[in-house]
């Protein structure tokens, strides 16, 4: 299985260069984001053979994973928030899925909660307990071996270990302990 971390968001952006939170829900790709999916879609492409895209359905995630998904001639199978982002700032708050439709026509997401994302700061502790229900479900998938997660650094960590950048690809084995970084940005 490999895990990437979404682009360079709006968020990002600013965060990298102030430290504060600039109050954007929900952010977009900067250009640079945008850039940096491109590269991780190639690196994908020469490295491993997906036979699923799982994406979190915050936008930058989306967007991140559609870019990979249009280079390696896929779609994006699944929108699930247990790959979403630990809960801490403003950018957190994700987009109803009426919302997402507008944007992201194609994909479905009817069977997620009006408001699938958590309304207040998620403990560390309940970011482990997920990513421990993540790996259960996981396990036994059949095409675990071709799965690719576009998720959040938060969430990455909890499951691998690994703090990673934007858009650096993660090759997690059976063991995520022993989870590699295969591109760094």
């Amino acid at each position: 299985m490999l895990m990437v971390r979404h682009g360079q968001s709006e968020f990002n952006a600013h965060f990298n260069r102030t430290r504060r939170d600039p109050g954007i829900r929900d952010p977009d790709l900067t250009d640079e984001g945008r850039a940096q999916a491109r590269v991780a879609a190639k690196v994908i492409a020469a490295h491993d053979s997906v036979r699923e895209i799982w994406s979190s359905p915050y936008r930058r995630a989306l967007q991140t994973a559609e870019i990979i998904a249009e280079h390696l001639g896929g779609r994006i199978h699944t929108v699930t928030p247990i790959v979403g982002e630990r809960a801490a700032y403003f950018c957190d708050y994700g987009s109803a899925p009426h919302v997402l439709r507008e944007s992201f026509p194609h994909l479905s997401f009817d069977h997620l909660e009006p408001q699938w994302w958590p309304d207040h700061e998620e403990p560390v502790s309940a970011l482990h307990l997920r990513a421990n229900r993540f790996l259960t479900e996981i396990a036994q998938h059949a095409a675990r071996d071709g799965l690719l997660i576009v998720s959040h650094w938060g969430f990455i960590q909890a499951v691998t270990g690994l703090p990673v950048g934007n858009c650096s690809v993660v090759k997690v084995p059976a063991n995520p302990s022993a989870a590699t970084v295969v591109h760094a940005t």
